[in-house]
């Protein structure tokens, strides 16, 4: 039963006000969110633009190739698509089988966009292989992948599949324009890791009406976030996995911001307080934490565009704008939904759930209280074993190969995969990623011949297309061949020959030029890039200081990149070595994405930001109430340990999701965040960070006199004004007390 009603709660701050204006004025709250919701769907229907992945990467040398060709050699600027043929038994050269393959290349020429087809049959083209088997041709488009319609891709894939299939003749299709117009697709991975969520959910909260509230608003805010970057590419390029990335972070996000302040209004409302002041107190104080840790999540992912990388840059726009709408919804929408909801959130409870008793005692009681006293009990032997935990988890690290996997990564079954196996088969595995040199042979007409020839003469090289002039002759593309895969470190080492050795002596002191381009190379490009420019990224992310003290500042920067290391040992481990591929759904291993590491510890660093203030906040405030050191860690675990585990199991539960989706970039995103959040909540925050914590003791909250005076005060504790004569203010269970200054 409720306790009877204490006085209402001091507002003070912008913070304050703005949840009691929310919470007082609910439906014109809710009103002016609908209303906000139609605009931008409105405007991103009518203004906004298609998702492509376009990279741009100026100043590197697959770049200068790209602007060459754009500049000079326009036919072949564009991107192509690979036809591969596959004869059911026999030979294609021969009888009706030859007959289909011809037919099909005529076809394929007359599909909109395309410039040229080559002919696989023709003499001493190399389209066909030794056993006569197995034949490619490149069907060459007038625009990049990005920009050819999809449509016609699909018109090429059906029109030549009828003309083979009729003949028995197998047609299947790889290259930069079929990879576009087939985008990455999640399958039902939002559907199933909201089903868990819901759940986890019931289970925390009990009540069927309290666990709609933070699925509803999460699902709201992705859909926000998303409609605001298809607004967003109207403007400015944001490539296919954006939103994909946004959905998977901002659904986790929502639930646990959602989560935090439903928990806290339940507990205000509990101890007596009215709907609108209960509402009220939870967005002042456990919506303070979400403020901080959401900006805090928004600003790490958004420093992605330190790197110079645009499509990097986009894609945590995207991500962070998401995120910033979960924690305006949850500052705004959510206390005017709770007051309106008042004492009917607790509807809809489970018959089988025992209630729920938030009270001190209970909370002390709990299984996650005893966790954390025997923790503290015991620091160096927990703390020594979580860390060494880590270490071993880490250690794949030092083997890891960055790069871009190729379509031998993509699933089973799928075009890619098919023409990517059939040209390993009859070509060997470097025809599946060939280099483009293009060559800027202005005043020296020869350059062209040369390059080849020294290509051809290189170690790791199967073989060299004719030189390919464009109409004035200054200009031609020269189409290598590697040995090995693109993926493989070989054709990395080829690329790097090629540039440092190779063309520099073929080409001479004169006015010509080479660049070497194409997928693979572009990718190397990436690595060499991001290699140049991280360590600032990661000085600036991690130099975020939350709490005021240098050794909790430096304790969550060195933990937070432990856990990222750890995690990362486990992406390392599946998709590099394939330990455990199979029981996850990875059929095939390769390198890792070069970008994939820094987006994943940016994400890391913001989502682990919201863990250690949900801990830390409550142990400072149990710290600042007067408690010992010791027992304001005890105390801080057992009121906000069990929401940590409710929120690490539901991101994880939406992370984990994601790998049940074909593409390979989400399944190692999904793979890498979900077991960077197991391992940061469960062994950092709930392990490390309270062993160390009760080593340090006092120490722990240790400030240089000089570094108090010139850092800004920015606290999570809620501002609070006097209290009136004969008030004294209570610290209500998971209520921030506030630090004055």
């Amino acid at each position: 039963m409720p306790h009877a009603a204490p006085d209402p709660p001091v507002r003070s701050g912008p913070l304050s006000r703005l949840a009691h204006l929310c919470a007082a004025h609910g439906w014109r709250t809710i009103g002016a969110w609908l209303a906000a919701v139609v605009a931008v769907i409105v405007l991103s229907q009518s203004f906004g633009g298609p998702l492509v992945d376009e990279f741009s990467l100026p100043g590197s040398d697959s770049q200068r190739a790209a602007d060459l060709l754009d500049t000079r050699f326009p036919a072949r600027s564009g991107d192509s698509a690979q036809m591969v043929f596959a004869a059911e038994s026999g030979r294609l050269d021969r009888g009706e089988q030859r007959d289909a393959v011809r037919e099909a290349v005529t076809a394929a020429g007359r599909i909109p966009g395309v410039t040229a087809v080559s002919d696989p049959l023709a003499p001493d083209t190399g389209g066909l292989s030794e056993d006569g088997r197995i034949a490619y041709s490149d069907v060459q488009f007038a625009a990049k992948a990005v920009d050819v319609d999809a449509a016609a891709v699909e018109d090429l894939i059906e029109t030549t599949r009828a003309i083979g299939g009729d003949a028995g003749v197998q047609v299947e299709f790889g290259g930069p324009v079929v990879a576009n117009a087939d985008p990455p697709s999640t399958g039902l991975s939002e559907v199933i890791g909201l089903l868990v969520a819901v759940v986890i959910l019931l289970v925390m909260l009990g009540s069927a009406v309290a666990m709609s509230l933070p699925i509803a608003l999460a699902i709201a805010s992705v859909g926000i976030g998303t409609a605001l970057i298809t607004l967003g590419a109207g403007f400015w390029t944001f490539g296919e996995i954006t939103p994909t990335l946004a959905t998977m972070i901002g659904l986790g996000v929502g639930i646990d911001y959602s989560l935090f302040i439903v928990t806290r209004f339940r507990q205000a409302l509990h101890d007596g307080q009215s709907p609108v002041d209960a509402a009220t107190t939870a967005a002042a104080t456990a919506g303070r934490a979400v403020i901080f840790a959401g900006v805090t999540v928004a600003i790490s992912i958004a420093s992605l565009a330190l790197l110079g990388i645009d499509f990097i840059t986009k894609m945590g726009l995207g991500a962070a704008v998401t995120v910033l709408v979960a924690v305006v919804a949850a500052v705004t929408l959510l206390p005017a939904i709770l007051s309106l909801l008042g004492h009917r959130i607790d509807r809809g409870r489970l018959p089988f759930m025992p209630h729920r008793d938030d009270s001190e005692a209970a909370r002390q009681g709990s299984r996650t209280a005893r966790f954390g006293r025997w923790v503290t009990a015991r620091p160096w032997a927990t703390g020594g074993v979580a860390v060494a935990v880590l270490i071993v988890l880490a250690l794949p690290v030092l083997t890891v190969q960055l790069g871009s996997s190729d379509a031998g990564s993509n699933p089973a079954g799928t075009t890619t995969r098919e023409a990517y196996d059939l040209l390993a088969e009859g070509f060997g595995p470097g025809f599946n990623g060939p280099l483009i040199v293009a060559v800027d042979q202005t005043g020296d007409p020869g350059t062209a011949a040369r390059v080849s020839q020294a290509i051809e003469d290189s170690a790791g090289v199967a073989s060299v297309a004719d030189p390919v002039l464009n109409a004035a002759g200054d200009t031609a593309v020269v189409t290598v061949f590697p040995t090995t895969s693109p993926q493989s470190v070989e054709t990395a080492d080829l690329v790097h020959r090629l540039r440092d050795d190779v063309l520099p002596g073929a080409v001479g002191d004169g006015q010509a030029r080479a660049f070497v381009g194409g997928q693979t190379a572009a990718f190397e490009d990436i690595a060499a890039i991001l290699a140049g420019r991280q360590m600032v990224f990661l000085a600036v992310v991690i130099g975020t200081m939350a709490f005021r003290s240098v050794v909790v500042a430096a304790k969550a920067a060195l933990t937070t990149a432990l856990s990222a290391l750890a995690a990362f040992g486990v992406l390392v481990a599946v998709f590099q070595h394939g330990w455990g591929a199979g029981l996850l759904g990875v059929d095939s291993t390769g390198p890792i994405e070069s970008f994939l590491p820094v987006i994943m510890f940016a994400i890391l660093f913001g989502l682990s930001t919201d863990y250690e203030v949900f801990i830390m906040s409550r142990i400072r405030e149990e710290h600042v109430a007067g408690h010992s050191a010791a027992d304001s860690i005890d105390r801080g675990i057992a009121a906000i340990g069990r929401v940590v585990v409710a929120c690490a199991l539901i991101m994880c539960a939406v992370f984990f999701s994601f790998m049940l989706g074909d593409e390979r970039t989400i399944k190692e995103f999904g793979l890498g965040l979900g077991a960077a959040i197991a391992i940061d909540a469960f062994v950092v925050r709930l392990v490390i960070v309270p062993a160390v914590m009760a080593i340090l003791g006092d120490r722990a909250w240790y400030m240089p006199a000089w570094l108090e005076r010139i850092t800004p005060r920015i606290t999570i504790e809620a501002p609070t004004e006097p209290a009136a004569a004969g008030r004294v203010p209570v610290a209500r269970p998971g209520e921030p007390v506030a630090e004055t200054d």
